[in-house]
């Protein structure tokens, strides 16, 4: 009786140690690559996949009590923004990431994608040298001639260049100074000593031109002379000249425009 007793213990022992080792070959984690796995879980049942979360969700509250800072892969930055996708609780199912750090990645991803995406395909041409070396002589050889001056030069040689291609060639050579005062330095100098006149064009009630011709001081801003006239000219604008200076008080410098409204009767 004991015999058969003991030999039962045994075998029920034994199918116990079997079945335990069956459960845990089940819901023991794939070690393969993540696809494969993916494919290994259609095959098995609900029951089976909602052990091995539980045994898994366990392990890792027990590795988030040890490890504070785990290392990421970009795979594994990847695998979390996508899965994360699919879960409708995915905040709740994060334990070693936080929430803002996953959607972190999420922008990261996305800045990712569109810096590629809107990179250009084709480079534009570079300019050779011999058109740099042209802009620059332009630039160096006159000094008054702007962006858009030179670029107009270029296209009478069948040469087209933008205008802000052409300011970034000029910008170092006009930077250079010229031995001597610079123009800045002038007007801080002589400031007292200069005056300024032009031509400021204004409507009347009936929309018709009206040309108001101004004098000022350059250092004090103060304004001299002004008046009014419907067709200036050179004898009318030398009048003006005369009437500011009375008693003979004239600036040493005077700034003009290069119109021909400053004819020689003004000068």
């Amino acid at each position: 009786m004991l015999r058969l007793f003991s030999s039962i213990t045994q075998r029920v022992s034994f199918c116990f140690h079997t079945l335990q080792e069956h459960v845990l070959r089940w819901i023991k984690p794939s070690t393969t690559s993540f696809v494969l796995g993916t494919f290994a879980d259609l095959t098995r049942s609900k029951a089976e996949l909602l052990a091995e979360n539980a045994l898994l969700r366990q392990q890792l509250i027990i590795l988030h009590r040890q490890v504070k800072r785990p290392t990421y892969r970009k795979t594994d930055r990847l695998l979390f923004v996508l899965l994360a996708r699919m879960v409708r609780t995915w905040k709740q199912a994060l334990f070693l990431v936080q929430p803002e750090t996953l959607l972190r990645w999420h922008r990261e991803l996305f800045r990712l994608f569109w810096k590629r995406t809107s990179k250009g395909h084709e480079r534009k041409p570079k300019l050779s040298s011999e058109t740099i070396s042209l802009i620059k002589e332009m630039a160096a050889n006159n000094r008054l001639w702007g962006a858009e001056r030179i670029r107009g030069e270029l296209l009478k040689l069948d040469i087209r260049v933008s205008k802000r291609t052409i300011q970034n060639y000029m910008r170092p050579i006009r930077r250079k100074r010229l031995s001597g005062q610079t123009w800045k330095t002038f007007l801080r100098n002589h400031a007292a000593e200069i005056w300024a006149c032009d031509f400021l064009q204004v409507p009347d009630l009936f929309f018709r031109p009206l040309f108001a011709f101004f004098i000022i001081e350059l250092q004090s801003r103060k304004v001299i002379h002004v008046n009014v006239t419907r067709s200036p000219s050179d004898p009318w604008v030398a009048q003006q000249l005369r009437e500011a200076t009375p008693y003979g008080h004239a600036p040493k410098y005077l700034i003009r425009e290069n119109d021909r409204k400053f004819g020689p009767e003004f000068a």
